[in-house]
């Protein structure tokens, strides 16, 4: 899927600076960072659904779950071949996996992404893409520089993203 459109969740500032540190640790250190993607909607975010096509949806209900307390946990790895995305885990609460499940119901049927279908999704917030396998270890040390430790934050918004039309726009 190129052309998706999806639903994500947004942090408040404190949460947003905390992941945008880890991003410059990263540059810092040289290596790839989600701090190297310029694009006005390009902000740390936790995925929650991701499809072909989604038509306008019913959010309502959904902006009482928010704001929400997450724990941002361990390094986590995704991909296979010469590169891999690094990602900071997300704590699976019975409150976020809640929200998670009701933002798919409000959605409806889709050709959903396999990773962000309930009982598949793995909630992370990405810190760098298309890391050389090779240097995974820098970059895992540049992390540990900042401390490395678990991060309290709050989620306080949903946005949308239309990658096709490059529009944002807040639905809860």
């Amino acid at each position: 899927m190129s052309d998706v459109t999806s639903l994500e969740l947004l942090f408040d500032d404190d949460t947003d600076a905390a992941v945008r540190r880890e991003w410059d640790l990263l540059v810092a250190a040289d290596l790839p960072s989600q701090a190297r993607h310029t694009g006005e909607s390009n902000r740390p975010h936790l995925t929650m659904l991701v499809r072909g096509t989604l038509d306008e949806m019913d959010a309502t209900g959904l902006a009482s779950s928010l704001p929400l307390s997450l724990t941002l946990g361990a390094p986590l790895l995704f991909g296979v071949g010469r590169t891999r995305v690094i990602a900071r885990s997300v704590v699976p609460t019975s409150a976020l996996l809640d929200l998670h499940a009701r933002v798919h119901e409000r959605a409806g049927a889709g050709d959903d992404a396999d990773h962000t279908r309930p009982g598949s999704w793995t909630p992370h917030v990405t810190l760098a893409r298309r890391v050389p396998v090779d240097r995974i270890g820098e970059a895992l040390s540049a992390l540990a520089r900042g401390g490395g430790a678990d991060l309290a934050g709050r989620a306080t918004s949903i946005r949308r993203w239309d990658a096709a039309t490059r529009r944002v726009s807040d639905i809860a």
